[in-house]
């Protein structure tokens, strides 16, 4: 096919590939823009025409891959990657009032579980429980190492029983 007649019948076409282009878009200014580089790429390829094949259908498929191309790229270039960890708390600079009357009450209720236990049990598990060491404790109290440990390990257990029966439907200690 020689230059003219691929140019007369691409004029020809004029009307219908703008319409396509528009309805593919559905924005004017977006229709142009692909009427033209549909006009660029089927001059710029009009050697890959085969003379006797349907030239409309070769133009329309030339535009629509246009189309095609461009929506995906458009797609890509609006896609956010977020590699950031989700440790972050949405609108996290506003204040924050925590309530911690339910662990108020829990901490009250311990308290209360500690001052029932036995006093020979009580007063090790209290000194340790407030930093002091095992061989401290053995000395204020004029006791034997081993003595200590055991009785700070029987507080531990028969606090862990009392409160796995006061809280046995929220959690378990084991």
């Amino acid at each position: 096919m020689s230059t003219i007649d691929f140019f007369t019948r691409f004029n020809q076409m004029n009307h219908v590939l703008n319409n396509f282009a528009y309805n593919l878009t559905k924005n004017l200014d977006e229709a142009k823009d692909l009427y033209q580089e549909t006009a660029f790429r089927a001059i710029k390829n009009k050697e890959k025409f085969k003379v006797g094949t349907n030239f409309k259908a070769w133009i329309f498929t030339i535009m629509k891959n246009i189309f095609i191309n461009d929506y995906r790229k458009k797609k890509k270039r609006n896609t956010i990657l977020d590699s950031t960890d989700n440790d972050f708390y949405i609108d996290s600079n506003k204040n924050i009032v925590s309530n911690k009357a339910e662990s108020n009450i829990m901490m009250e209720e311990l308290k209360a579980m500690v001052n029932d236990l036995d006093v020979t049990l009580k007063v090790p598990f209290i000194m340790y429980f407030n930093g002091y060491k095992y061989q401290e404790i053995a000395d204020y109290l004029e006791l034997p190492l081993g003595t200590i440990k055991s009785r700070i390990f029987f507080a531990r257990k028969e606090l862990k029983v009392l409160v796995n029966k006061r809280y046995s439907n929220n959690f378990s200690l084991s």
